[in-house]
């Protein structure tokens, strides 16, 4: 049997988990798949020393960049971007050869292009982890003029109080990477100016629990197209699969 997990602190409920301990029931696949919740990156040399049939692991929060110095080799993209959720364990005798990769970059990439029009020129993305950082190189690939937003003022991004409505009109898609409106906390949303919005805006969360945020409400009530992040976590765990099985 082959082993594959999560690593990430702190991991709640994972929907990786649930992904691919039901794909393995359902394709009749020999695999287990297990939570990793380690308290500092270091412990990552524990997980991978002490589980012997460890062939991958996906990366969350708070790990995605700091997991990289670990690595024996990182992808293009994810040298690009700059954050890594998947690693590649190869098992040679003793040797151990750690691979990093980003599917992050093709979840949103597939699951954000067929709303992606030629009016859309610039972006504005809401976070600055590594999830904002392949939605930013994903963005920058389909030639969108990118900020990031923070809660605070500093170079490279903006701050909410900073955006009015000349700004969300001139940036007509909205990307929100925080977990601001996640369950159980779906009455809360980021601090726009929602009223100046139009049917020009796209607003994607990348939140997919609620199914509708309040994010995506607000956006709605004004015309803008909206979609949660269900898809793209649904691709990026498929392409997750296909890398551990290249």
């Amino acid at each position: 049997m082959k082993t594959y997990g999560l690593i990430g602190h702190p991991l709640g409920h994972s929907f990786s988990k649930g992904f691919f301990t039901d794909k393995f029931e359902n394709e009749e696949i020999d695999a287990e798949y297990l939570n990793f919740d380690i308290s500092t990156i270091d412990e990552v040399l524990d997980v991978i020393a002490s589980n012997p049939t460890l062939s991958g692991f996906n990366v969350t929060i708070p790990y995605k960049e700091k997991i990289m110095p670990f690595l024996d080799e990182v992808s293009k993209e994810a040298r690009e971007v700059g954050a890594v959720n998947v690693v590649k364990v190869e098992r040679d005798g003793t040797h151990i050869t750690l691979k990093g990769f980003n599917s992050d970059t093709i979840g949103f990439r597939e699951s954000i292009s067929p709303l992606l029009h030629s009016h859309h020129k610039k972006a504005l993305i809401l976070g600055t982890g590594g999830a904002s950082k392949a939605v930013r190189y994903v963005l920058q690939q389909k030639g969108l003029d990118c900020v990031f937003v923070s809660r605070y003022t500093r170079p490279g991004t903006v701050s909410y109080k900073d955006l009015d409505a000349d700004a969300v009109r001139e940036y007509e898609v909205i990307v929100n990477c925080t977990p601001v409106g996640m369950y159980p906390n779906e009455n809360d949303c980021p601090m726009l100016p929602y009223e100046h919005l139009n049917n020009n805006n796209l607003l994607y969360d990348l939140v997919y629990n609620p199914e509708t945020t309040l994010f995506m409400k607000r956006g709605r009530e004004q015309g803008a197209t909206v979609k949660n992040g269900l898809e793209m976590l649904l691709l990026q765990a498929q392409a997750s699969w296909d890398i551990w099985n290249l």
